[in-house]
């Protein structure tokens, strides 16, 4: 348990950074699938630039490592130009 008060704070933020950032990561995932889920090719090569920018600030700001970041583009890339 905190002692200090600002260690309270601390606490407060890490919550309030924690939850934002498990948002904006699930909801990158959900984008992720949805690509890889889809038949259509050019449906998906419109959604892709979306989806980077998504990876690319989960990167930005540390949520994931860029290194994931730059894996996961790949595969989609890779995904999508199989694609018929």
């Amino acid at each position: 348990m905190a002692n200090t008060s600002s260690a309270k704070k601390a606490d407060r933020q890490n919550e309030r950074h924690r939850l934002h950032n498990r948002y904006y990561a699930k909801t990158t995932r959900n984008a992720i699938r949805d690509i890889r889920n889809t038949t259509d090719k050019e449906e998906a090569q419109k959604n892709a630039p979306k989806v980077f920018a998504m990876i690319d600030k989960l990167a930005k700001t540390g949520v994931i490592h860029k290194n994931k970041a730059a894996n996961l583009k790949s595969g989609i890339a890779v995904f999508i130009n199989k694609l018929a």
